[in-house]
């Protein structure tokens, strides 16, 4: 339902910005085992005086999958996660990490649900080819969280321009990323991909109003399915609101 509002109200409209992001959902149920939440990783183990053979990374992979393989290659049982909130701080939780592309106007335009021990940047690829067959978009906004190769290579691949924030990774690259800001700070210059950049409000927008008004922050259900259910009508119906107030 949500992918046919969707192509229906964007049919021959072009998108300026798709912002990436995902939020935790926490669940009331108990978290998988270490063992079953790596089982599509295992591949048995090596005999003796055996190397055991490189896994590609999934990032790797993703670029040579179609989209039904990669979301089937994503973890989706309950399991524990962490991640850092905007002020720094690291929270953690039992449940699940919604993903999603949301349009400028606050508008969800694709979404996947995981585990919530998935990384950010383990879904910009299968994300990013879900939101391709709905829209057109220009620019792809994504935080440091994304920082890859691979996800630049993808988005501009798709024909779009990718604005991610560095992630410096190393103590040095960290403080010549802050000299530089406290450079264009001082000259009063913002860059254009900066300006661009905070337009990624969007999605935390989204993320806030479905789980302040739309039951994203309290799951009566236990099992993926049973929550990707959930979740979607919760992103079906702030879908049509959003709609309804950018008419009026």
């Amino acid at each position: 339902m949500h992918r046919a509002l969707i192509d229906e109200s964007y049919e021959g409209e072009i998108v300026g910005h798709l912002s990436r992001d995902s939020t935790a959902i926490k669940a009331r149920e108990r978290p998988a085992t270490k063992k079953s939440a790596l089982a599509k990783d295992t591949h048995g183990q090596p005999r003796e005086g055996e190397t055991p053979p490189k896994e590609q990374r999934r990032l790797v992979r993703q670029l040579d999958m179609s989209l039904p393989e990669m979301e089937e290659d994503l973890p989706g049982e309950c399991n524990r996660g962490a991640k850092r909130n905007a002020k720094g701080y690291r929270h953690s939780w039992n449940g699940y990490k919604l993903h999603a592309d949301v349009a400028d106007g606050d508008v969800p335009i694709s979404y996947l649900v995981t585990s919530a021990s998935v990384h950010d940047s383990q879904v910009a690829i299968p994300l990013a080819t879900k939101s391709a067959k709905r829209v057109t978009n220009l620019y792809d906004v994504m935080d440091s969280a994304y920082d890859a190769k691979e996800i630049r290579l993808h988005s501009e691949s798709l024909g779009h321009v990718p604005i991610i924030d560095a992630n410096p990774r190393t103590r040095a690259r960290k403080a010549a990323k802050k000299r530089e800001a406290k450079a264009q700070r001082a000259a009063g210059w913002v860059p254009p991909e900066r300006v661009r950049y905070n337009e990624r409000s969007t999605v935390e927008r989204v993320f806030g109003r479905l789980k302040d008004e739309y039951g994203g922050r309290h799951l009566r259900v236990r099992g993926y399915a049973k929550v990707l259910c959930h979740l979607g009508f919760g992103i079906l119906a702030l879908t049509i609101d959003q709609m309804t107030r950018l008419v009026c």
